[in-house]
């Protein structure tokens, strides 16, 4: 009964959000194989999650914060990652915030079509829930940014989702293509870029540091050619300060 309270809860507040959330165009739809893959994108703050949950164009799973998928663990989680960085003066709003949106964040995201990702032994849970996805035929959403700068378009990052691919390989034969995507709120698009294959012969690290290297500049270059606009970065940080896409541009 709790289950299905919950879920009918989700539906609701899925309906407001794509109620007033913009309608986002896909970019390039014929660069997404006729296979499920793996799409690899900028976080765009909470625009990567909304957009993918609402107009992503094919079946499939976002990776989501685990943190948030717990309501224990969603203040402490959202407080950091969220607004941590927010003024001295009116931080203590946003401690509180964290608080009221637990529920919210619990009832979405145990709804919604995510896998859980863990910093720590779960993530071995998260490796295995994404190859079943793949191997149902269901494609993955990964928004692996972290703190770390890369340029003005993205920060850099993490390839630990790589493993993915080696393990889905190991169960499958089979090697599955790593596709980028650049989210551009402001332009209302989601633009989709050319896959590249995990090779399986070659050596993991430098397999790993190849695809990531080739998604981060992939992404750029694709952000770095449309017009003018202001990008969303990771982190959330005031409107004013957004970048452009032009502006470390020679």
């Amino acid at each position: 009964m709790a289950k299905k309270i919950s879920y009918r809860m989700y539906r609701i507040i899925r309906w407001f959000v794509w109620l007033f959330y913009p309608e986002i165009e896909i970019v390039g739809r014929e660069n997404l194989p006729d296979e499920p893959c793996i799409v690899v994108g900028n976080h765009a703050q909470m625009n990567g999650p909304i957009a993918a949950e609402l107009y992503f164009p094919v079946e499939r799973y976002t990776w989501c914060a685990g943190e948030m998928m717990h309501l224990k663990e969603v203040p402490a989680y959202a407080f950091k990652d969220f607004w941590s960085i927010k003024p001295l003066y009116n931080r203590w709003f946003y401690y509180l915030l964290s608080y009221a949106v637990a529920p919210i964040s619990v009832c979405i995201f145990n709804n919604a079509n995510c896998i859980g990702v863990y910093h720590d032994m779960r993530i071995l849970s998260t490796f295995r829930s994404s190859v079943e996805k793949l191997i149902e035929g269901k494609s993955l959403v990964i928004l692996p940014e972290f703190e770390k700068p890369y340029n003005n378009i993205i920060n850099e990052f993490r390839d630990r989702y790589i493993e993915v691919a080696r393990m889905y390989h190991k169960k499958t034969g089979k090697e599955v293509c790593f596709t980028p995507m650049y989210l551009a709120p402001s332009l209302k698009r989601m633009y989709l870029g050319k896959p590249v294959r995990y090779d399986s012969s070659a050596p993991k690290g430098a397999e790993r540091k190849r695809i990531s290297e080739y998604l981060m500049g992939q992404v750029t270059d694709i952000a770095r050619a449309l017009p003018e606009h202001k990008v969303v970065p990771y982190l959330n940080i005031s409107k004013k300060l957004y970048p452009s896409n032009k502006q470390y541009q020679q």
